[in-house]
This record gives structure tokens, C-alpha cells and sequence, in this order.
């Protein structure tokens, strides 16, 4: 196996197409094409882990936040960015990233904490705009049903539950070819008219290339006629958070109880906790203060997430209780979906998790 092996199951888990605008993710050290002899996953990449790395024989660290964030002007071995960056490179150990790319994903990293938290019935907190294309093509009638068979094939056309979802029409598609051109119907010089069938099909952001790949290879025209949109639609698989609801409702100081056990916390900021009871919970994983209102706007009895600071506990009003979890407990069980969902797909290699508790934050 090589580095990009573990990367394409990665990437089929978390697309890196819906990471935010602002990360850094994918492989940020390394060669994608080494020979592997160990993976080893962790939340965060520090020196400690790097020599966890080399001590296990593994040449490839999974990590969730990226080492790299901010620009390097240089790599003197002046801070702790630094420092790991030198020893990875020295060992020949590549480092890869996923970051928000997993925070969006259904799956992924809120999904692991509404399973932490028993929800049930997940949903998407904030749905990700832009993430729906839109594909039209013409096509001569008799090639129809195989241009739509290979759309089909590469993930076009699938909605929600549904599968080889698409739109049909037919028509009389013209067409004048030129001096340089070949046409596969009829002859250069000589206007044509043909029946055609339009396709219309809508397919995930990251599927692109291989839409139009299938599309290239089976539209029989010399110039393949076809348009591709961005959709205003919302995609209900793709977002930041999560919101689900727990079995029973409980009261507010049960539900605190509830976050220390299954977060192993000792210690919960958290708003005023309210006279109703709590049922229905949002949470985000890592700084989420920016979704404070959109948990109260799907009438969330809870917001779970981290780093709020003073003001934000007033955006509570009383209508929704504010638990701060901690940056690291509220993303401590990413390692292991990580883990897990390699280990399935890989079942012949050594997938290790990180023993290296990387907290920076102490408590007394």
C-alpha cells in the first residue's frame, strides 16, 4: 500500500471539496506515492507524536487538525510548528490533515458526538450552500440510455433515499459543422437536425470530474454539448453540526451529569440552566459560538460546543442552554471514527490510534 491509498478511503468518508474556505487540509507533508509501513491517527499533531510515529514504525500520521494553519516564512525549528514539521521530514513521515472536511461530513465528526450523546434522529444544523450541481446534456435518442447509465454509475442523479434520479425531454437538437469539424452525424457544411433527448441530472460538488469524465466517454458528438450549475439548493448531508434528540427528556443539572460522564469532563461551563426540560440537542464540535443561532432557530433546548467566551452566554436569553464542553473533549472520539472507518476498509495493515493525550488545557 501506498499514501494515497489510506488517503482515497479518507476521502470517500470526507470529501475535501466541503472543507471550510479558511482550512488547510489534505496532505500537508510527504509524498503521496510512499510505500506505507504504519498509520497512526491522532487530533493533533505534536512533537511527541511524531516520535510515537517513528517508535511504531508508522510513516504516515492521520490528523485531524492541521499542523500547518498559518503561513511559514521559515522552518528554524523556533516553535513547536516548526519542530514537528523537521522531525517528520527527517523521518520521512508524511502528515495528513482532514479538519473540516470531517466536521461537514454526515458521518463524521458531529455525527461521533451525537452517537457519544445517544441522539437520535440526526440532522444537519447548518445544511453547506453550493454543494449541488447540476448537469444538462443533449444526446441523440438511440445513445440516451447509455449516456444515462454511465451518469448514473460515477453517483450522478442521486437525491437524499433516491437513486438514478434524472430529468427527460426530447427535442430537435441543430447543428452546422465547419470546415475543421468531423461530425459524427451527417456531413461538414450541411445544417442537421436530430432528435435528441435532454438529460438533466444532479450530482455532489466533489463528483465533478467524474461526471464529466463518464459524460466525455459515452456522449457519441464530436463537441459534446452539455452545461454544468451550482444549485441554491441546501444539501441536507453536508454541514457544520448536528442536531438530534435524546431518548427521554431530562432535566438541565441531569444533562450537565450527562456531558461530564460521556465526555469524561470534569469541569462544563455552561449558561443558566432552564425550568423545561431538554430533548432536543444541537452540538459542534471545536469553536461553534457562530452557530448559537442556529440552534435556537431549530428550537434546540441545548447547544453543545466550545471556546465560548463571556458575551457569548448571553446570546442564550433563556430560550436554550449553553454547555462550553472544552475544545478537546468536545473532539477527543474523532480519532476513533477515523480509526474505525480505516480499519474497515483496510484489514490487512496496521491502523494504530494515538496513545498521546495532546490537551494543551490542565484543570485543578
Amino acid at each position: 500500500m501506498i499514501v494515497q491509498d489510506v488517503i482515497t478511503h479518507l476521502e470517500a468518508l470526507a470529501p475535501l471539496a466541503y472543507a471550510e474556505e479558511f482550512d488547510n487540509v489534505g496532505l500537508l507533508v510527504g509524498d503521496k506515492n510512499t510505500e506505507l509501513t504504519g498509520v497512526l491517527v491522532t487530533l493533533d499533531t505534536l512533537e511527541a507524536v511524531v516520535d510515537e510515529a517513528i517508535e511504531n514504525q508508522c510513516n504516515l500520521i492521520i490528523s485531524f487538525h492541521p499542523i500547518i494553519f498559518k503561513g511559514l516564512k521559515k522552518i528554524t525549528g523556533k516553535t513547536y510548528v516548526e519542530r514537528v514539521l523537521i522531525k517528520a521530514i527527517k523521518h520521512k513521515i508524511a502528515i495528513y490533515a482532514i479538519h473540516t472536511a470531517l466536521d461537514n461530513a454526515f458521518e463524521g465528526a458531529n455525527a461521533g458526538l451525537c452517537d457519544l450523546l445517544g441522539l437520535k434522529n440526526k440532522a444537519i444544523l447548518i445544511p453547506q450552500a453550493g454543494t449541488i450541481k447540476q448537469l444538462t446534456t443533449y444526446v441523440p435518442e438511440k445513445d440516451a440510455d447509455a449516456t444515462r447509465t454511465a451518469l448514473f454509475a460515477c453517483g450522478a442523479g442521486s437525491i437524499g433515499n433516491y437513486t438514478e434520479c434524472s430529468f427527460n425531454s426530447t427535442g430537435t437538437g441543430t447543428f452546422k459543422g465547419n470546415e475543421h469539424s468531423n461530425p459524427v452525424i451527417g456531413a461538414k457544411h450541411e445544417l442537421q437536425k436530430v432528435s435528441e433527448t435532454k438529460i438533466t441530472v444532479s450530482f455532489a460538488k466533489h463528483l465533478e470530474n467524474d461526471v464529466l469524465k463518464a459524460l466525455f466517454s459515452t456522449h457519441p458528438y464530436e463537441e459534446v454539448p452539455y452545461e454544468v450549475v451550482t444549485l441554491e439548493n441546501k444539501n441536507q448531508h453536508i454541514g457544520m453540526g448536528m442536531v438530534g434528540l435524546l431518548e427521554q427528556p431530562m432535566d438541565g443539572a441531569s444533562f450537565i451529569n450527562l456531558l461530564k460522564s460521556r465526555l469524561n469532563s470534569s469541569v462544563i461551563r455552561h449558561s443558566e440552566l432552564l425550568e423545561t426540560p431538554i430533548q432536543k440537542v444541537a452540538v459542534l464540535g471545536g469553536s461553534g459560538s457562530f452557530a448559537i443561532e442556529a440552534a435556537k432557530a431549530v428550537g434546540a433546548d441545548a447547544f453543545i460546543t466550545a471556546d465560548l467566551k463571556y458575551h457569548d452566554f448571553f446570546s442564550a436569553e433563556n430560550k436554550i442552554v449553553l454547555a462550553d464542553v472544552g475544545h478537546y473533549e468536545s473532539e477527543q472520539h474523532i480519532k476513533n471514527i477515523l480509526v474505525a472507518h480505516l480499519k474497515k476498509k483496510i484489514t490487512n495493515f496496521a491502523v494504530l490510534l494515538s496513545k498521546t493525550n495532546t490537551n494543551p488545557v490542565k484543570y485543578k
